[in-house]
């Protein structure tokens, strides 16, 4: 049933074509301004945060490659359960013989996949065209990458479910959404790599849940960390935050009072 589910998320958003050829254009315009940006950066900075002038134009394009398909700055299917927490429909979601994390998780699995297919591997691929990227020859490393990048997908669903859920005593998501972008664009390392913090500051960034959607999958494509290293990081911070989501959702869905009844 849950693969049914999110075969339909990837329907879903496989309709959107406009949207989706609008978003690999902004991602690979925003990509170019960032590689020269970057580029700059490194110029005065050689080996920044560990990285050499390819190592971070290939961080670049990751992260314009991964902005939707992990939904960094929100956007993804915690929007519609927001909305449907808010106007009261979730009681029609809570009488389907299914688990309600279960659902919405298995829907946001079948969008982040099409995302990356549909929005992400264009700008990727063009960056690996017309800039000198680090990319890995060995298969391992990549496979490596797709279980890092699965592990991304739980944590960043994690994350954004939990936010979802706060709209049950919150009565609106619009304030835990722009908290939840600003979050999301600064402590995944999409404006920089979170390598470049020094510090006490530093080593608390990378050590939140949002360092696992982005700085840690680029670390393991660019081999700058050990597979098991990562995946443990990974999967503590997914099972920790979906943990925390279905105890939320338990307390929130003791007493459902829906809206306007």
């Amino acid at each position: 049933m849950y693969t049914a589910v999110a075969a339909g998320g990837f329907r879903r958003y496989a309709t959107y074509r406009a949207a989706t050829a609008a978003g690999v254009f902004t991602n690979t315009v925003f990509g170019i301004i960032l590689v020269y940006t970057y580029l700059a950066l490194w110029d005065e900075k050689p080996h920044l945060g560990g990285y050499d002038q390819a190592q971070a134009v290939t961080y670049v394009w990751l992260g314009q490659c991964l902005y939707a398909t992990l939904a960094i700055q929100g956007g993804g299917v915690e929007k519609d359960l927001m909305e449907r927490i808010r106007t009261g429909e979730i009681a029609i979601d809570l009488y389907r013989p299914a688990d309600l994390q279960l659902w919405w998780l298995a829907t946001d699995l079948g969008r982040s996949l099409f995302q990356m297919l549909g929005r992400g591997v264009i700008p990727f691929a063009f960056g690996a065209v017309f800039f000198s990227m680090y990319l890995p020859t060995d298969v391992v490393t990549w496979m490596t990458f797709a279980v890092a990048l699965l592990l991304a997908m739980l944590v960043s669903f994690g994350i954004r479910y939990l936010a979802a859920l706060s709209v049950f005593w919150l009565m609106d998501g619009m304030g835990v959404s722009q908290a939840m972008m600003v979050l999301g664009i600064f402590c995944s390392g999409m404006t920089l790599p979170l390598n470049v913090f020094p510090g006490a500051f530093g080593e608390v960034v990378r050590a939140l849940p949002w360092a696992a959607q982005l700085q840690v999958p680029a670390d393991v494509l660019m081999g700058e960390s050990t597979p098991l290293r990562a995946f443990a990081f990974q999967a503590a911070w997914a099972v920790a935050l979906l943990a925390a989501g279905r105890l939320l959702q338990t307390a929130a869905t003791r007493r459902v009072v829906v809206q306007g009844g």
